[in-house]
């Protein structure tokens, strides 16, 4: 059986270990005569998808000396509009690898305090003040996914025991006995192999093929919104930071990207393409009557196809395992863009996995008891943001949505802004929760730098 960590190619900058090849007598011909290879391999630990989670639970494990293979269907990182904060939990954890100094080194912007339009004249207000929490990283910056991902892949591919090989994509699993034994997998080239492991963990998002098997039970909790993705000019005497509005049937979200504000518009669900039809002068035109500041950039956008939608789903596996195969992040739990936090619990997921999983699949096994322990650590937290997200959706998107007045009928500020205006300090609990979630993880002692 051949290991993965043969060789050492170099992909778009990022060093890779891709499998070496078969013997010529593992090699076969398609109908039209063209050359296929299928590849047996073995490592300890596939993971599935090259995101934040899979690369910190890839990097984690390597650095703690197991063998690990993070399999990336796509050629590159470049995907526009993907979450890209990157919030005080990851920071500290960062630091904790000894890659604060060349995070830093990144191009980013930070972002202190949320602000939402309240009361008379719909001024902006200070919901919540991460710059107040008293902590070293009291921010959350804003790289772009592809930086860190890439940051990650460098700081991986100095690990022996880490392998990324992009323009893969696994297709389906290896089942043994009833186990999850590995993948198959497909490359760019169209090769095929197969990949078995001791373990494998899908971290390949709310796609996963691992929500395709029946057992996991999905549970859906329904979605109001869908939202809008686009970017528009940002001038020097802009407000700063995290800026929230509502308008008529929408709400927006704005993020403080320097030279640029990337904006989320929540539309009611299903309404895209009769909100569309409506044109685009006259949503933005909307948009500008919601932040004034606005209105000499009316005409940055030039077409739809500058507008992507998402599909917003929130929903969770009732279990995340089976012999064989752990689910984490959005393939365990994808998550609605209330609060931002989707990628800070898809990482702390992944250093609780690697703390579970670092010690016995050091030693060559193991078992559904880790699996199931790394569930019922992460499972409370990803309920209970879940909830909130609920609650949200409830009591503030789904009424806005209606064409209810948002935020209080401007003649007086809402019960919430009177409350914080007299205790300031109140500000920082939606601040903590934003910035570090309900639970810390804490990465193996192993992967220390």
């Amino acid at each position: 059986m051949m290991s993965v960590g043969a060789r050492q190619a170099t992909l778009g900058g990022v060093h890779t270990r891709p499998a070496a090849g078969c013997p010529p007598e593992c090699r076969g011909r398609d109908t039209e005569g063209v050359e296929r290879v299928e590849e047996m391999e073995h490592t300890r630990c596939c993971v599935v998808g090259g995101g934040p989670a899979g690369m910190v639970l890839g990097l984690l494990l390597a650095r703690a000396g197991v063998e690990v293979t993070v399999l990336e269907k796509h050629g590159d990182f470049l995907r526009d509009f993907r979450g890209d904060t990157v919030h005080p939990t990851t920071l500290s954890l960062l630091d904790e690898l000894g890659l604060a100094e060349r995070f830093a080194a990144l191009p980013q912007r930070h972002v202190r305090t949320i602000q939402l339009p309240i009361g008379p004249g719909r001024s902006l207000f200070t919901v919540g003040d991460i710059g107040a929490l008293p902590v070293r990283y009291n921010y959350v910056a804003m790289v772009p996914q592809w930086d860190l991902l890439t940051l990650l892949a460098e700081e991986g591919a100095r690990e022996p025991a880490f392998t990324l090989r992009m323009n893969t994509e696994a297709t389906s699993f290896l089942m043994e006995r009833g186990r999850v034994a590995g993948v198959r997998y497909r490359t760019a080239e169209g090769d095929t192999g197969e990949l078995r492991a001791t373990v494998t963990v899908a971290c390949d998002g709310r796609g996963s093929l691992a929500r395709r098997l029946p057992e996991l039970g999905l549970r859906e909790f329904g979605c109001p919104m869908d939202a809008w993705w686009f970017r528009l000019p940002r001038h020097e005497g802009d407000p700063r930071g995290l800026v929230g509005n509502a308008g008529d049937r929408f709400l927006t979200a704005m993020i403080d990207r320097g030279d640029y504000w990337q904006c989320a518009a929540l539309i009611p669900k299903g309404t895209d393409a009769e909100r569309r039809a409506a044109g685009l002068d006259r949503f933005m035109a909307e948009f500008a009557a919601v932040a004034p500041w606005l209105a000499d950039r009316t005409d940055a956008l030039r077409s739809w196809d500058e507008v992507k939608l998402l599909d917003v789903r929130l929903d969770r596996l009732r279990r995340w395992h089976r012999p064989g195969l752990l689910c984490i992040g959005d393939a365990a739990h994808a998550m609605s863009p209330v609060f931002g936090i989707g990628i800070n619990l898809a990482v702390q997921d992944a250093v609780a996995a690697a703390r579970v999983l670092a010690g016995p699949l050091a030693e060559g096994t193991v078992g559904l008891r880790e699996a199931r322990a790394v569930q019922r650590r992460r499972w409370p937290t990803t309920a209970a943001t879940q909830a909130l997200q609920r609650i949200a959706h409830a009591r503030v998107i789904e009424p806005v949505l209606a064409g209810a007045t948002p935020l209080g009928d401007g003649s007086r500020p809402p019960g919430i802004a009177r409350v914080l205006s007299a205790v300031p300090w109140l500000k920082r609990v939606p601040a903590y929760f934003l910035a570090y979630g309900a639970r810390r993880e804490r990465p193996p002692a192993a992967s220390l730098r």
